[in-house]
Formats: C-alpha cells, sequence, structure tokens
C-alpha cells in the first residue's frame, strides 16, 4: 500500500459541436482570424457575396476591438438553427448610446465611425451588449442552403 491519494475526478466538459472558432485576439492576430473566419464561413454554407459580406462584417468588429477596446479582445463564431453566428467581446469603455442610436451612414469623408455600421448593414441580424467593463457585439448570417446545378435535359 502506498499512501498516495487517488486522483480527482475529472470534469470532462463536452465540446460544443457547433462552435467553430473561440480564441482570444490583439492587433498581430487580426489578419489571421479574419482568414480564419473566412474558411470556417464558407465550410458553414456561406459563399459569394453573403461570405464576403460577413467577414468583412466581423473584420470591422475585430478591428473596433482593437482600436476602441482595449487592444484585445475575443471572439466565438458558431452554427445556430440556420445560421452563422459571431461574437466580438472586448473590455473598454464602452459605446456611448448616442453612437449606438445612430443609424446613418457616416459621411463619405469621415476617417472613423464607420465600424458598426458597416457590420449592421452588412450583417441580417446585430445586437450590442456595452458598458463600463466592455462590449460584446453579435451578428448572424442566414444559411441558405446550396442547391447544386441542374443538369441539363432534367427539369
Amino acid at each position: 500500500m502506498t499512501n498516495v491519494e487517488p486522483p480527482a475526478p475529472r470534469t470532462v466538459v463536452p465540446i460544443e459541436p457547433s462552435l467553430l472558432i473561440a480564441e482570444a485576439f490583439d492587433q498581430a492576430q487580426v489578419t489571421e482570424l479574419r482568414h480564419s473566419v473566412a474558411s470556417c464561413a464558407y465550410a458553414a454554407g456561406l459563399c459569394g457575396q453573403r461570405l464576403d459580406d460577413f467577414v468583412l462584417a466581423v473584420n470591422e468588429l475585430i478591428t473596433n476591438a482593437v482600436r476602441h477596446g482595449g487592444g484585445q479582445g475575443w471572439l466565438r463564431l458558431w452554427r445556430q438553427a440556420g445560421a452563422l453566428a459571431c461574437e466580438v467581446a472586448d473590455h473598454g469603455r464602452g459605446i456611448s448610446a448616442h453612437q449606438l442610436s445612430d443609424r446613418n451612414r457616416p459621411a463619405p469623408d469621415t476617417a472613423g465611425g464607420w465600424g458598426l455600421w458597416l457590420a449592421r448593414e452588412l450583417s441580417d441580424t446585430m445586437v450590442v451588449d456595452t458598458g463600463a467593463a466592455g462590449t460584446t457585439v453579435r451578428i448572424t448570417a442566414a444559411l441558405i442552403s446550396r442547391q447544386p446545378a441542374a443538369q441539363p435535359g432534367q427539369g
């Protein structure tokens, strides 16, 4: 007999099968993360202009997190019923109520202020939770099933 205590039971956390990406990031990872989002979004079923729009919207959110949210953030990308969802969180000081309520397109010569507007325009839904401890933005894009091209002579 030994005096060694039995190992503590291990807690097994089930892997969320719909979770595609869960990653912390800073400025150095923005480009790589955008490419990962594009690959995962394509594999999940987005293509063409919808894919491009979703990736641009996510890029705006991660860029905002780096610029305005403390230099770093956290991204999660997952599939949900009929849609692809992405959530970007940061630890900045929050977004003012005025900025959130302003749905107008920024003036063409405006150097900043395009990120949230673009994300809202390029996604199907956008929800923002913001406060003094940071901001979390969630966007979605509906997944439209890819239909194979009809064979000639079939109808």
